[in-house]
C-alpha cells in the first residue's frame, strides 16, 4: 500500500479518537459544570409533566438511563436509597429513560422498582441537550440551578462519591 493511501487510512480513525477523548474531557461537554443546567419539560411516569425550572431551591440528581444498560439496572436500587435517605433535606433523584418505547423502560421499573420520579425522553432531545454520550450519565444539579457534578458511567463504589456531593451540596 502506497504512504499516501495508508496515511488516508488512518487520519479517519486518530481524528474520530481525537474526538472522542475531546469530548470526554469535561471542558469540551456541552453540560459545563457550574453552569446553569438547560431547562427541560419531559412527561413523567406518572403522567403530568417535569419542569426543570419548577424545581428550584432543591438539589437534583438527574440520571439518564437505558433499559438494556447493565450498570443502569445496578445503580437504580442505589439512587433509590439516595432519594429516600436524603429527601427531607430538599434533594431529589430524577430518573430520565432514553429508551424509544417506554414499555421497555416500564417492564424493567416492574422488575426494579423506584420511588423517584421517572421521565420518558424517547426523542432524546433532553439527553442531547445534556450531551449524554454514556449510559448511565448523572448530573448533580444545585439550589440555584447549577450544573455541579457530571458523572459518565457506573462501577461499584460510585455511591460513595454520590453521597459526599450530595451532603455537600445539601448543606450549601
Amino acid at each position: 500500500m502506497p504512504a499516501s493511501s495508508m496515511a488516508k487510512t488512518l487520519v479517519k480513525p486518530i481524528a474520530l479518537g481525537l474526538v472522542l477523548l475531546a469530548s470526554s474531557v469535561p471542558g469540551f461537554a456541552a453540560t459545563k459544570v457550574n453552569k446553569p443546567a438547560p431547562d427541560f419539560t419531559l412527561k413523567m411516569k406518572t403522567g403530568g409533566n417535569f419542569r426543570l425550572a419548577e424545581h428550584r431551591g432543591e438539589v437534583l440528581f438527574i440520571n439518564f438511563w437505558a433499559s438494556w444498560c447493565g450498570p443502569c439496572r445496578q445503580e437504580m436500587p442505589i439512587l433509590d436509597e439516595l432519594h429516600s435517605r436524603y429527601r427531607s433535606a430538599g434533594f431529589n433523584v430524577i430518573g430520565i429513560t432514553i429508551d424509544e418505547d417506554p414499555r421497555k423502560a416500564d417492564a424493567m421499573l416492574k422488575k426494579i422498582p423506584v420511588t423517584f420520579p421517572v421521565l420518558y425522553d424517547a426523542e432524546s432531545s433532553v439527553s442531547e441537550l445534556f450531551d449524554v454520550d454514556a449510559m448511565p450519565t448523572s448530573i448533580l444539579v444545585d439550589r440555584s440551578g447549577k450544573v455541579r457534578y457530571l458523572h459518565r458511567g457506573y462501577k461499584p463504589g460510585y455511591e460513595v462519591d454520590y453521597r459526599n456531593q450530595i451532603r455537600e451540596l445539601i448543606k450549601e
